[in-house]
């Protein structure tokens, strides 16, 4: 069963180690609230710290020994970053789907089996009902359901996209955190995403970095604004558009700065 989340983040502060100016601040003391069951939109110029907030929410900046993390961050009131948890544990919880989707070098069926693999103790013909699951919560079963073995790379870029968000969802997290995830893609592929995210959201808490406001204003439940590593402003995507109370979160929405 699906436990979509609630992500409390709480005096979070990420900096970065850079040569001969020591560790550098990318966010800085954000404090937010991120509602389950709803697509939660991050915003802001280049830079801001947009991929970095995403990248936190399933510690990705582990990886890195010149990142330093300080605050909290919970997930259905645990503290990812405190835990006693294995990590490779807590990012089963939290999938991620990158920007351009980067499809493993094996068949459109294992694409998938993998994560179930690597993440879940189960029987291959458990395994093979969850790849067939996520291929239809994705609406790519029909397409591809005849060649399964074939090679994932072979799916068109708008294919390989919903692909991955199947390999994520087939170990049922319980957030889906979205880069730009249709940036590299036409507009057809992209409306497919968009419609694809609102139905999943009935399952999952989506967290969703974007920079095309129009985009927001279609999809968003609820906006964060962010500028130069801080949090200006956020609230539910009507009243952030309609009344912005900040005048940065102002000239942004008006486009006199990207």
């Amino acid at each position: 069963m699906i436990n979509p989340a609630e992500i409390k983040i709480r005096n979070l502060s990420i900096e970065y180690k850079k040569a001969k100016k020591g560790f550098v601040k990318a966010i800085e003391n954000i404090n937010l609230d991120i509602p389950r069951n709803k697509i939660t939109m991050i915003i802001g110029p280049s830079g801001c710290g947009k991929s970095t907030l995403l990248k936190s929410i399933n510690r990705l900046h582990d990886i890195n020994e010149e990142v330093s993390v300080q605050g909290s961050l919970e997930i259905n009131g645990e503290d990812i970053y405190y835990s006693g948890r294995p990590v490779p544990e807590l990012r089963r919880r939290v999938g991620l789907i990158h920007q351009k989707p980067v499809p493993l070098p094996l068949s459109i069926f294992k694409n998938i089996a993998y994560g179930l693999k690597i993440h879940n103790n189960i029987h291959k013909d458990e395994v093979e009902r969850r790849v067939i699951e996520a291929l239809k919560k994705v609406h790519l079963w029909d397409e591809v359901k005849d060649r399964l073995d074939s090679p994932a790379i072979a799916l068109s870029l708008g294919q390989q996209q919903r692909l991955s968000i199947a390999r994520a969802i087939a170990i049922k997290p319980e957030v889906l955190l979205c880069d730009e995830i249709t940036s590299a893609l036409d507009p057809i592929s992209s409306g497919k995403i968009e419609q694809l995210l609102v139905t999943l959201s009935e399952d999952y808490t989506i967290v969703w970095v974007s920079h095309i406001l129009r985009q927001v204003r279609r999809m968003a439940d609820y906006v964060v604004f962010l500028y130069m590593g801080r949090m200006v402003e956020c609230g539910e995507k009507e009243q952030f558009f309609e009344d912005p109370q900040d005048s940065l979160t102002q000239n942004y929405i008006r486009g006199l700065f990207t």
